[in-house]
């Protein structure tokens, strides 16, 4: 289903009709207008208040008085500036915890080379000066000869290189990786939180800019009836309690529009937080309701749902990336071989045993544990339970997509019929609004109950708006629980 822009709002408009009447009109905001102009046509009470003004005047002023309304309005729409696409597109990209998690693929690349590393050999240099005594002696002949140099000088490279672990190495380095992958899906998912959070906030504002036009209308009919039951008053024409009633009347509406505004003010605080603007930023946005989805079985949804799904993708890394520590845990007692060479300068060589002599060594040594201590029995046991607990949490991921995804399809189904209520409501509401103007003409009706009209028609909207927005949240959220990118 896809929402029309073009009828979110009613606002009113005007036709021009025979008999100098003006159109008729559904907004509360320029409501009070017909109000007006049908007391003056139909020749009661009304010209004690506008004696000296030619009728042509008095429309004209009341058009005047429209056309001011629409021009706020259309101001006001010009101001919008933050469209729904723009506010996901710069949260993804410049958000710290986006950041944060981007900058954890550079820790998993160096993890990845640490690993591979075990390939490459490692070169030291040493060097070593010892004084030994006594010095080892040998008598022959009379003469006595050192068996080695009272001071001792070594200096040499080494060398040594892997030859071979048997795989325990690829297992390391396929570990990291696995790795790697786990971080960049999380990456996905914190994209698709962060726009979750942009969109709950987009409509949230959306609704409360427009329900703060919709009061301003409110207000605009209500002060405009105010200074018409006064007039009425000074002929007589009006009771104080005509009066006292519609000062009630904007005092509510008053005081509704400042909860909405504070409110208000609330979200483009959570806004700017979002975008990382200083909080004193003033933001509007754009009133975008247009949103399509297809009508899906439930069984189809979670299907979609268990392939998509950050939660399940990461479910399923978490499981390979199990498997694997429980595959290297069992090769760290891998035996080993490895290949080294040494070579220096070094004294105490026979018979200068104080001349400094070129020397290398070179050779190949193994290595194979034969008891540790039982820790890699405790290990594989730890790696082993982990693969299970990771079995349990991804049934336990499964169950809980499940039920996203039915209470998201029922929300959507439910909204919809709300939406379609509250476009009939509105539809009656205006209805009644009008043969409450013909009855007013006609002197049936006061005009407090005419007022009563033309507020149950700004009401209609505000509830049309709400299960609107809901109904588009609502699709969102659906999406989101289908595995839908919202970015």
């Amino acid at each position: 289903m896809i929402l029309s822009s073009k009828k979110e709002f009613p606002y009113a408009s005007f036709t021009p009709k025979s008999k100098g009447d003006l159109a008729e009109c559904n907004s509360g905001a320029v409501g009070f207008i017909q109000l007006r102009t049908a007391e003056i046509s139909n020749g009661s009470s009304a010209k004690a208040p506008f004696r000296g003004l030619g009728v042509a005047r008095v429309i004209l002023s009341l058009i005047t008085v429209a056309f001011t309304v629409f021009s706020v309005k259309g101001a006001s729409q010009a101001k919008d500036s933050l469209s729904l696409n723009a506010i996901i597109s710069e949260v993804v990209q410049n958000h710290p915890l986006v950041k944060k998690a981007s900058e954890e693929l550079t820790v998993s690349d160096a993890r990845i080379g640490i690993a591979q590393s075990a390939y490459l050999p490692t070169v030291d240099f040493d060097a070593t000066y010892t004084h030994i005594g006594p010095v080892p002696e040998i008598s022959f002949n009379g003469n006595s000869f050192k068996m080695a140099p009272t001071e001792n000088y070594n200096a040499a490279f080494n060398v040594v290189q892997k030859i071979t672990d048997f795989k325990r190495t690829d297992k390391a380095i396929s570990l990291e990786k696995q790795g790697k992958e786990l971080t960049r899906q999380s990456i996905e998912q914190v994209k698709q939180k962060l726009s979750q959070a942009a969109i709950g906030n987009y409509f949230a504002l959306l609704y409360l800019q427009e329900s703060i036009k919709i009061k301003d209308e409110q207000l605009a009919t209500l002060n405009e009836h105010l200074r018409y039951v006064k007039k009425k008053q000074e002929t007589g024409s009006a009771t104080q309690y005509e009066i006292l009633t519609t000062q009630v009347r904007i005092s509510a509406i008053e005081n509704q529009k400042t909860d909405l505004e504070v409110a208000r003010q609330t979200q483009v605080s959570q806004l700017n937080t979002l975008l990382g603007k200083p909080e004193s930023t003033s933001q509007q946005v754009k009133n975008e309701l247009n949103i399509s989805l297809m009508d899906l079985q439930n069984e189809a949804l979670i299907n979609t749902a268990m392939q998509n799904r950050d939660e399940m993708k990461l479910a399923r890394e978490k499981a390979k990336l199990a498997e694997m520590k429980y595959s290297l845990t069992g090769a760290q007692n891998n035996a080993s071989i490895n290949g080294f060479l040494q070579g220096g300068i070094k004294d105490g060589y026979f018979p200068n045993l104080y001349q400094p002599k070129a020397n290398y060594a070179i050779g190949v040594s193994l290595k194979v544990p034969i008891y540790d201590g039982k820790r890699s029995k405790y290990n594989l046991a730890q790696a082993k339970s982990a693969i299970v607990v990771n079995d349990q949490e991804t049934e336990y991921t499964r169950r809980t997509i499940v039920n996203e995804v039915v209470e998201s399809s029922a929300n959507v189904k439910a909204s919809q019929k709300k939406v379609e209520q509250s476009e009939l409501q509105l539809e009656q509401a205006t209805q009644a609004y009008k043969l409450a103007q013909n009855r007013f003409a006609s002197g049936v009706i006061t005009n407090l109950e005419l007022l009563d009209g033309s507020t149950a028609v700004s009401e209609s909207r505000l509830m049309l708006l709400k299960s609107k927005i809901d109904y588009t949240v609502n699709l969102y959220k659906l999406k989101s629980a289908v595995g839908e990118r919202l970015y």
